[in-house]
């Protein structure tokens, strides 16, 4: 192992008190897309502590950040994500995400200038639905960058990232209220809208390949029994395997949509929530290079359960993937059976396991950072 790879191991080990401090802050203080104001100070003063100079509400977004150290010619990009989902906190794990971004980054800064790296920290808000790195990377953010990186937690570890495409849409339908007892006819029932459209996407489920996902809630049905709905509201998503599916596919689900609302006499309303997140493109070389050093800890990659399946869940990183070289490695934290997006994985995302985790993946990431960078310097 060289020298600056065992100076970035133990700068992640003397530095695991303060992360590990960090990622339970963050889970204990959950704030959903948009609205992580505190999460977003806590990271990027935990950044600051190491010298990075940091631009709040970068780009006109009031929950990002850049923290950027150094001068060297190879521009590392780390993405932190630190939003909670409605209802369940960090059930997806964000805060271990911070924390070993942070890591990662503290862990390197010493090393920035013998190893010829310019360390660029992006705070990323509101990656659960609301597309907050679509949303920087159409300001400007990540351009130029020679590798962008983050891990994510999940029940096992897993090397490559294989998201689907995902849109996610506001749909609303509008109708008209009435007695639904003594003048029922004078109604127009956007419930049955609703009802019609969710019968006719079960309905398509069978002419859609396998690899598309369709779902969603209703999130406003009516008011009272007895008096007709007149609107309901609803979001939902639609996944495929890249962009150029899922636009095929949103066209025969709206259909649906659209079935629902000439069945009834109902007008529809669907409104896109963020610009769709695209399909992930891995750059192997980084991603070679991660397997590495993970196993090296001695992670154990899993190759076929199903808990493995995380790997396919959604993210706005894939579109950064797609105007950089990426990766987004998973790391596991114990957690089985509990799985991302359950309550039990929470609570799996603080405590031993979820710290092994932390620190792992942030002397991984380093370590993979290290060897790019001299691999793209080398003669």
């Amino acid at each position: 192992m060289s020298s600056s790879k065992e100076q970035a191991a133990q700068r992640v080990a003397a530095d695991a008190e303060r992360l590990i401090r960090l990622s339970e802050l963050l889970h204990a203080h959950p704030e959903t897309a948009w609205q992580e104001h505190r999460s977003a100070r806590w990271v990027a003063e935990a950044l600051e502590e190491s010298g990075f100079a940091v631009t709040p509400s970068y780009l006109g977004l009031d929950t990002a950040f850049l923290a950027t150290y150094g001068s060297g010619p190879f521009r590392l990009g780390l993405c932190a994500e630190y939003d909670a989902l409605p209802g369940l906190g960090h059930a997806c794990g964000h805060n271990l995400i911070a924390a070993i971004t942070v890591g990662t980054a503290r862990a390197l800064a010493p090393l920035a200038d013998d190893a010829g790296l310019t360390i660029e920290v992006y705070g990323t808000p509101a990656e659960e639905g609301g597309g907050g790195k679509i949303e920087l990377l159409e300001r400007g953010a990540f351009a130029g960058l020679d590798l962008a990186m983050m891990a994510h937690p999940a029940p096992v570890d897993v090397a490559e990232a294989e998201p689907f495409a995902v849109s996610h849409s506001h749909v609303s339908f509008q109708g008209k209220a009435a007695h639904a007892a003594a003048y029922p006819e004078q109604g127009v029932n956007a419930a049955d809208a609703f009802t019609v459209a969710q019968v006719a996407v079960g309905l398509l489920r069978q002419q859609l390949p396998s690899s598309v996902r369709v779902h969603g809630v209703m999130t406003s049905g009516g008011e009272a029994p007895n008096a007709i709905p007149a609107r309901t509201e609803g979001r939902w998503y639609v996944r495929a395997e890249s962009l150029d599916q899922l636009a095929e596919t949103e066209e025969k689900v709206w259909r649906c949509f659209e079935a629902g609302a000439l069945a009834t006499g109902c007008t529809l309303d669907i409104t896109p929530e963020s610009k769709p997140y695209a399909e992930f493109r891995t750059f192997q070389p980084a991603l070679e290079a991660y397997v590495r050093n993970a196993e090296q800890l001695g992670r154990v990659f899993d190759q076929g359960s199903p808990a493995r399946r995380m790997n396919r869940a959604s993210t706005d990183m894939g579109n950064v993937s797609q105007v950089v070289p990426a990766i987004h490695p998973y790391v596991g934290i114990g957690s089985l059976p509990a799985l991302n997006h359950q309550p039990e994985f929470a609570a799996h995302c603080v405590g031993g396991d979820a710290e092994k985790a932390l620190l792992d993946a942030a002397t991984a990431l380093a370590w993979t950072a290290l060897d790019i960078a001299q691999e793209s310097t080398a003669p």
